[in-house]
């Protein structure tokens, strides 16, 4: 073989000939091996190996092959048989080449036994030489006989052979083991380079097969990589350098079998870019063992070390693939490997597909769905996954120059798929994320139409959200502390801290992700407006993004700055963002009060319903009223039209209550819904329940439009009405308390009746009622005064340097938080105290009709009224109301002490206010 090869001096690519046509009879396969080369051409022809069988049967190439080795026994056996007659005194016959229906092989033919027995050595020497010239009997009798014979023997001849082939069958392995004993050095490095050519593409060889407990057919174990077995007779030199690269072509095959597995289009566009850029690594080394068959073919000096020599290199490489390729299956192939075996389960005893419901198709999207709420171990392995595992990769082996170098390059393919589907999103806001690939995730199912009954901003923080589940308030922006996951962030895979899918944030992207989210949301929220937000046009998405320079970082910190920008422009310019908030200012926290009580005044009577029988309609209209005043100062306000009376279904204080110490949702109707304790809830339903009025049940509401909706929002709008119910009751206490201040200037009261008794109640009504009035204007002033006009101050300063919307967002909720905490609103024992007080001074203002007619009572009958019994029943009232104001101002005091130097330090104004109106007997 090697005297027939020619020098070369390079390794170039050449064009093969064809080879010399070998004798048929060189060649033969048993059984077994049959089976093994079609095994090994229905992997490489991705068939079936039935299809392989079926193909050759049809061309006749398997019926030549096993009835070659059926033939070579054959001629095996006939040798033996001529040995055993020779021995047993059976003379052999030639059969004559004038007989074309014979083959061309010598029969042992017995002769007759008494004749050898009688026939002396001469006979039998001369039978033997006549035999060896071509014996032909003289007469046709004889020679009838011996064709006769001659088809006996071929008969048992034939059963035989097959019993001895079938023996052959069962020892065959053992005969090969030994298939080069004797043979050459020089041939059998040949022979063991002309296999290496095809088991480096994956291709069982002649002297390298595959291992017994390797099936090609089986999709895990090729992910795996092949597994091979080398002759045991081959030269020990030589196996040593050959048992070097067996693991190049186990590593291949890993790699061939992961890119034939991760085209599949559910795997998404990053794991098909890394395969493109991992068949670019697989086309040079085909094109290195195509120049290396070259050299062998045509160089005599090519021997198994020059080889090893040339693909040295490429081991260090393909092993590095093979690794990345198996890290990327590690997770998916036990999801696959259940699917595989549990081919028909899909919810309906495999009748999916005979009931029109999709069968295979039925089973992906239940797979799809599983993966996403990670019922199967977080599903494939695609997207930001693929990247995250490429780049720690690269990042634990940047020591080895070769990983690093290979580790980049894949890393610069695989990206490019995820770099364009974050530059548009960043740039135009649009999202296209077919394949769940991508950081930030979509929830279709809430659009801006939500916002006129979203209680919890759901637009704005679900709508678009990170998949990981980490949330703005979380972690600053820019920072690269670990957030906090939320309920929505999938369970990390088995074995490790990775996120599966799109939910796994590459770690060069962890510390802009929120700003990615955030310049995609801002320009999404200008595409709803209906302003078309235009594509920058410094670079094209045909270019290529390297994910790892500043440049790349710096467009994303650009489109973050463009994006806020605009949007605040938005909002705060052409959508006049802080005339509204003024207006809002205006209504809810009541700084120009007229219109209120005028309102008031107009609607008295409807107000002192209950809130069930109370005319929504009425109560609008008057408002209008009020409100278009030309004498107020609500009628040049440019919103007024956006202002809405609604009446809510619970009290300001037991509402406050349920907010503070329980917990709730948001019903079908919008209003919220807590969940009590069952002895609570059973205490209640034991006491009679008190009408709701339509004062205590009135509320003012706001509209506005996209995209002020997700500044001013329910959410917003809600603590708006909780402060705007909390002056409202103070300022409608205050206009009662004054009513009954103006009752007592009336005649009946200022005269003085002669009755020192009567006129000791009188001075101590006038004086609770002082009392209650100075507490609700010291009240009124402090939230009014000291909290409200202080923090919208606070708020003006803000927004004139805001510098991001969520920043903006935030400082108004907090301004508003800010707001309820210091007007005593968020504090369970602040609230309770500070709502039986209240009922307490609301019950006297009312009691104020039960008085005059004491009082009138007395001026008709004063004997009858100076009665000891008369008198002491006027006092038993007037004392329990001064009881219960003296005790409660007393725990109020002492409650907002206690908050002021633990909690609150902005009520120690309120302290201070109120020590000598509380002390005061």
């Amino acid at each position: 073989m090697s005297t027939s090869r020619r020098a070369s001096g390079s390794t170039v690519p050449f064009t093969p000939r064809p080879a010399r046509k070998a004798s048929g009879s060189k060649y033969s396969l048993t059984d077994q091996e049959f089976t093994k080369v079609a095994g090994t051409l229905a992997s490489v022809r991705k068939v079936r190996p039935d299809a392989i069988v079926e193909e050759l049967d049809v061309s006749g190439d398997a019926a030549t092959l096993l009835r070659q080795k059926r033939k070579s026994v054959y001629l095996r056996y006939t040798e033996r048989e001529q040995a055993e007659g020779s021995v047993n005194g059976y003379a052999t016959h030639t059969v004559s080449a004038a007989e074309p229906s014979r083959p061309s092989s010598s029969r042992s033919i017995p002769s007759d036994p008494s004749s050898s027995r009688h026939a002396g050595p001469s006979s039998s020497s001369h039978h033997r030489s006549s035999s060896s010239q071509g014996y032909l009997p003289r007469n046709g009798k004889a020679a009838e006989r011996i064709r006769e014979r001659e088809i006996e023997v071929d008969v048992r001849i034939e059963n035989r052979v097959i019993e001895e082939y079938e023996e052959e069958e069962e020892v065959a392995p053992e005969v090969a083991e030994r298939l080069l004993d004797g043979v050459p050095l020089e041939v059998q490095e040949a022979w063991i380079c002309e296999d290496l050519m095809f088991v480096l593409q994956g291709v069982e060889g002649q002297l390298i097969r595959y291992h017994e407990c390797y099936d090609p057919l089986d999709e895990v174990q090729r992910l795996k990589g092949a597994e091979w077995r080398v002759d045991l007779s081959l030269d020990p030199s030589l196996l040593s350098l050959v048992e070097r690269l067996l693991p190049l072509a186990s590593a291949f095959t890993s790699v061939e079998a992961s890119m034939e597995l991760r085209g599949n289009p559910e795997y998404g566009m990053v794991s098909h870019a890394l395969c493109s850029g991992i068949r670019q690594m697989l086309k040079e080394y085909r094109v290195v063992t195509a120049q290396l068959e070259s050299l062998f073919l045509q160089s005599s000096t090519f021997t198994l070390q020059t080889l090893y020599f040339h693909l040295h290199p490429t081991l260090h490489t393909m092993t590095l693939l093979s690794a990345l390729c198996q890290s990327l299956e590690t997770d998916s192939i036990p999801m696959d490997n259940s699917d595989a075996t549990d081919e028909d389960d899909d919810g309906l005893g495999g009748m999916a597909a005979e009931l029109g419901l999709g069968g295979a198709g039925l089973k992906g999207l239940m797979k799809n769905l599983n993966a996403q709420e990670g019922l199967d171990g977080g599903g494939l392995v695609l997207g930001g996954e693929v990247l995250g595992i490429v780049s720690d990769r690269d990042a634990t082996m940047s020591g080895d120059p070769t990983a690093s170098t290979l580790h980049s390059n894949l890393l610069l393919h695989a990206s490019q798929p995820y770099t364009r589907m974050l530059l548009r999103w960043i740039t135009t806001g649009h999202l296209s994320d077919p394949f769940d690939e991508f950081m930030v995730k979509e929830s279709g199912h809430i659009t801006k139409g939500v916002l006129e009954s979203d209680y919890t901003d759901e637009y704005w923080e679900r709508r678009y959200t990170l998949r990981d589940g980490s949330s703005i308030t979380s972690a600053k922006v820019g920072s690269t502390k670990t957030p906090t996951l939320s309920a929505a962030a999938p369970p990390p895979r088995p074995g490790s801290n990775r996120l599966p899918g799109g939910a796994c944030i590459p770690a060069f992207l962890q510390p802009w992700k929120h700003k990615i989210l955030l310049a995609g949301k801002y320009l999404n929220v200008i595409r709803e407006c209906g302003i078309e937000v235009k594509k920058p046009e410094e670079a094209e998405e045909a270019d290529i993004v390297v994910v790892n320079e500043a440049k790349f970082y710096k467009r994303i910190e650009d489109a973050y700055i463009h994006a806020n920008k605009t949007l605040l422009k938005l909002m705060i310019d052409e959508q006049e963002l802080t005339p509204h908030l003024r207006s809002m200012k205006h209504w809810f926290f009541l700084d120009q009060s007229d219109f209120l009580t005028n309102f008031l005044d107009l609607a008295g009577p409807e107000l002192r319903k209950p809130a069930k029988s109370a005319s929504l309609v009425k109560l609008q209209s008057l408002l209008d009223l009020a409100v278009r005043n030309p004498s107020s100062s609500s009628s040049n306000d440019p919103y007024k039209d956006d202002l809405k009376v609604t009446l809510q279904s619970q009290g300001l204080y037991e509402w406050l209550l349920k907010i503070v110490s329980r917990t709730g949702n948001v019903n079908d109707d919008g209003e919220l819904e807590f969940v009590m304790d069952e002895q609570e809830d059973t205490a209640k339903r034991g006491e009679k329940e008190r009408t709701l009025l339509a004062i205590d049940a009135l509320a003012f509401d706001y509209s506005v439009k996209f995209p002020l909706s997700l500044v001013i929002s329910r959410k917003t709008i809600t603590r708006y009405q909780l402060i705007f119910r909390f002056l409202l009751h103070l300022h409608y206490l205050e206009s009662a308390l004054s009513a009954m201040w103006l009752e007592h200037k009336a005649p009946q009261w200022r005269s003085d009746s002669g009755n020192e008794d009567l006129e000791k109640w009188k001075r101590r009504i006038f004086l609770l009622r002082d009392r209650m009035l100075a507490f609700v204007r010291q009240i009124l002033a402090f939230a009014t005064g000291e909290v409200l006009e202080q923090n919208w101050r606070i708020l003006e300063g803000k927004l004139a340097n805001v510098q991001t919307v969520d920043q903006l967002l935030r400082d108004h909720v907090d301004f508003l938080d800010t707001c309820l905490k210091q007007c005593m609103l968020t504090t369970s024992k602040l609230l309770g105290v500070y709502a039986k007080l209240m009922n307490t001074m609301s019950t006297f203002a009312l009691y104020q009709t039960r008085f005059d007619e004491a009082l009138a009572n007395y001026a008709r009958d004063p004997d009858g009224e100076s009665d000891p019994a008369k008198s002491s029943q006027r006092w038993t009232v007037l004392q329990k109301f001064e009881i219960n104001y003296n005790h409660h101002t007393k725990l109020h005091l002492d409650a907002v002490t206690y908050n002021a130097g633990s909690e609150n330090v902005a009520l120690l104004a309120l302290v201070t206010r109120l020590h000598q109106t509380t002390l005061r007997t």
